[in-house]
């Protein structure tokens, strides 16, 4: 059985960090490349970060520049995504996914393809983060 689950979400200052991690089983976690999309209320679901082990590459978006880091414990089938320096325009649920081909097509849009159609292969339910000013 195929699993992803994310864990600690949770409530924060502008300013503040907080962990992130994504647990997958049931599927060969090298194959795939693994990250972080989010969807705040009211607006269209973003790639935020993601790793490749396999490529050896790692992909985030503009505005989290500098500020969230991806990495991955392969032993664990664990991947984490340290946020650093919140700001309330990162509030939004969090979700973990994984793919196993074009993920950096994916992830720099909102995980279709030009059909419309979902080309992640497994998700997670989400974990909430809100950010106050």
């Amino acid at each position: 059985e195929v699993q992803v689950v994310e864990s600690g979400g949770g409530s924060v200052q502008t300013g503040g960090s907080l962990r992130l991690s994504c647990a997958a089983s049931g599927f060969t976690f090298d194959d795939y490349a693994i990250g972080w999309f989010r969807q705040a209320p009211g607006k269209q679901r973003e790639g935020v970060s993601c790793i490749s082990k396999s490529e050896g590459r790692t992909y985030y978006t503009d505005s989290v520049k500098g500020r969230f880091t991806i990495s991955s414990d392969n032993a664990k089938n664990t991947v984490y995504l340290q946020m650093n320096n919140l700001k309330p325009e990162d509030t939004a649920v969090y979700y973990c996914a994984a793919a196993r081909r074009h993920w950096y097509y994916y992830w720099t849009g909102d995980g279709r393809d030009s059909r419309g159609r979902d080309g992640i292969d497994y998700w997670g339910k989400g974990t909430p983060v809100t950010v106050s000013s």
